[in-house]
């Protein structure tokens, strides 16, 4: 059951099942993600794979606006997908990493400290199968841990040819190579977080000329709209 404007996709399905106190505010998620995208006309959305049914979601309300107010004034943006698949939990390699899973061990933040990355690694779950071995099926833990990998590798090289190349490690390994690789990524991302949380000035600035710029954009599409629909 739900309510008349909601939009219930696979994601806002699973949260509301792992979250039954959510309002209607998460089923309403889509809905706000294709106002922000259509406002701004904008062409193209670099989006994962699971948010790729809320772009199709808007690219239909622009189908269905400009079929009913007879123009072409809405733009259906195109879908930009990452080469890497989805990480997986640590703790669950069958289940998306989230922010929002009550174990802080199933995952990795951007702001996690070297020591911090090798340890949820170190603990994340795998399996007792010798050597390494790319088999989501079979074998999601270590999978998952290559995708990381594979996600981060500078040679662009597939999970399959990282596998192929670690076969003869041991699972332990693996882990420290992983761990290494994440924490040196995140290094520079993490150091520009601290600098900003201790520059609270910076980043209001920073907000304050992206909302004027914002604004400057969204004003004049938003008049547009107002115009075609009648409201002016």
């Amino acid at each position: 059951m739900h309510l008349a404007g909601e939009v219930l996709t696979p994601r806002t399905q699973s949260k509301s099942q792992d979250q039954p106190g959510l309002k209607h505010g998460l089923f309403s998620y889509p809905i706000l993600q294709a106002a922000d995208v259509l406002l701004y006309r904008t062409t193209h959305v670099p989006v994962g794979v699971d948010q790729s049914q809320h772009l199709e979601f808007a690219r239909e309300c622009a189908v269905n606006f400009n079929s009913t107010y007879q123009t072409k004034f809405m733009v259906q943006p195109q879908t930009i997908l990452s080469h890497g698949r989805r990480i997986m939990s640590l703790k669950m390699p069958t289940a998306k990493m989230s922010k929002s899973d009550p174990n802080a061990k199933s995952r990795i933040l951007i702001t996690d400290s070297p020591e911090l990355i090798e340890a949820r690694i170190r603990q994340a779950v795998t399996d007792s199968f010798p050597g390494i071995s790319y088999d989501p099926e079979k074998r999601p833990g270590i999978s998952n841990l290559i995708e990381i990998l594979s996600a981060l590798d500078p040679k662009g090289r597939t999970p399959e040819q990282l596998a192929q190349e670690m076969s003869d490690h041991t699972v332990r390994q693996l882990k420290m190579v992983v761990s290494h690789v994440v924490a040196t990524e995140l290094a520079e991302v993490r150091e520009r977080f601290e600098h900003y949380r201790a520059s609270r000035q910076e980043v209001y600035d920073f907000a304050a000329a992206g909302a004027e710029k914002a604004m400057q954009i969204a004003k004049p599409n938003m008049d547009m709209i107002r115009n075609i629909v009648g409201f002016i």
